[in-house]
């Protein structure tokens, strides 16, 4: 999977591993957290970050990021405990009473994402004399 920044400048990225059926992180269940430190600045969704998860015969993870650009890698080592089954059986059915509300999030959050990109671009374009910012006035802008 590939990851990327979402602020100009960001230097370090944070990827949490989460197990669950949810929309919602707070839903589910926090296995373990890779920071990666040391990220070149640069305007966001720029770098570009491969997360890679490695499930292994002995029941654990390995979670691996590394900046395509810089060579910067981190990894971490997650050992699961194993939930019993009645402990399954109440996720399972906790995510499928609560599908249609967990789909709604997950629209509503690819709808602000897209208007959040569209906002930054549209930004970058307004200030950039090469695109539209030479074609507005100050007052325009």
């Amino acid at each position: 999977m590939i990851m990327s920044t979402n602020a100009d400048n960001q230097q370090s990225l944070l990827i949490q591993v989460y197990e669950g059926e949810r929309a919602k992180t707070k839903d589910n269940r926090l296995l373990g957290k890779l920071e990666l430190k040391g990220i070149p600045p640069q305007p966001r969704g720029k770098p570009k970050v491969e997360v890679t998860l490695e499930i292994h015969e002995s029941g654990f993870f390995q979670v691996s990021a590394e900046d395509k650009d810089s060579g910067i890698a981190e990894m971490i080592m997650i050992t699961k405990d194993n939930l019993g089954q009645e402990e399954i059986d109440r996720l399972v059915k906790e995510a499928e009473k609560f599908e249609a509300q967990d789909k709604e999030v997950r629209e509503r959050t690819e709808e602000r994402n897209a208007l959040e990109t569209f906002a930054y671009n549209l930004r970058l374009q307004v200030n950039d004399v090469d695109l539209l910012g030479s074609k507005l006035t100050e007052q325009s802008k």
